[in-house]
């Protein structure tokens, strides 16, 4: 469907009603806490607090990681946000992150208050120094990673608010957005496939925080799991990506990290909340 009518922005925009589209009940224009909502606190020093979209599964899949190399201190509580349902503004939640967004992390082994981490990105980095892995301390070697973990970040948001949003969510098929984004899109594709052609992994020969910010997204779409485009984008065209994608699909720790605050499709694929890891065995 081509959108023909003609749309002349007023001089000042107002909220006047729902945008319509999956999430148009939450959304408003207003930042804050809605209601007042205590988040529950498990025994573990880390406590995460989140759903298993991609940028869930980042900081998830990081935690086993930490944990299938032995880093006991990284033992976790999972703990679920139905964000379809607004539990993002409850007062707890806003405290740790006060944009309202998943994922998010309090740790209480520093002493004192808990220190709370927001963006999935930070949550990367500030695991990865804490247990001293996946992120390299050479010079070269970590601004590489930074890169593209920061590109990651700044990506994204084309691939799930521009294409995602508009080919799967919006209440209607406009053609332009779609053309926009999924051009967008497949440019990026085009960024990795290139960047994975003479490197096994997206920084260089070591897995890294790199990969475990964009496999959830890139991984996933060139795998055909995410908003069911891969017949619409050709991901079978972008042979390194799938290379890797698969390897790293087949890794343990993100096996069980992609269960964790899921709470669709098959059930041996769910653990709503994670206390141990008999949780999601």
């Amino acid at each position: 469907m081509t959108d023909t009518t003609s749309y002349v922005p007023p001089k000042v925009w107002t909220h006047d009603a729902p945008s319509g589209g999956k999430f148009a009940s939450i959304n408003a224009p207003t930042a804050g806490a809605r209601e007042e909502q205590a988040l529950p606190v498990g025994k573990h020093p880390l406590q995460l607090y989140s759903l298993a979209t991609p940028n869930g599964v980042k900081v998830s899949i990081m935690l086993e990681e930490l944990l299938a190399l032995g880093h006991s201190g990284a033992e976790y509580d999972a703990w679920l946000i139905k964000i379809g349902d607004g539990d993002q503004f409850g007062s707890g939640f806003v405290d740790i992150n006060p944009n309202s967004k998943i994922p998010a992390l309090a740790d209480h082994s520093v002493g004192g208050e808990p220190l709370r981490v927001f963006e999935s990105g930070s949550i990367l980095v500030y695991l990865a120094e804490k247990f001293g892995t996946f992120l390299p301390t050479e010079l070269r070697a970590r601004t590489e990673t930074l890169n593209w973990l920061f590109w990651q970040m700044g990506s994204a948001p084309f691939v799930g608010g521009g294409f995602g949003h508009f080919y799967t969510y919006a209440p209607e098929k406009y053609e332009y957005p779609i053309n926009r984004y999924a051009m967008e899109t497949k440019r990026q594709l085009d960024v990795l496939d290139r960047q994975l052609a003479e490197r096994r992994f997206i920084a260089g020969d070591d897995y890294t925080i790199a990969d475990m910010a964009i496999w959830p997204w890139y991984g996933l779409l060139a795998m055909g799991e995410l908003y069911q485009a891969g017949e619409f984008l050709s991901v079978q065209d972008y042979q390194h990506v799938q290379r890797w994608a698969a390897e790293i699909a087949k890794r343990p720790a993100v096996i069980r990290g992609r269960k964790v605050n899921r709470t669709w499709g098959d059930e041996s694929e769910q653990a709503p909340e994670r206390h141990s890891a008999a949780d999601l065995d």
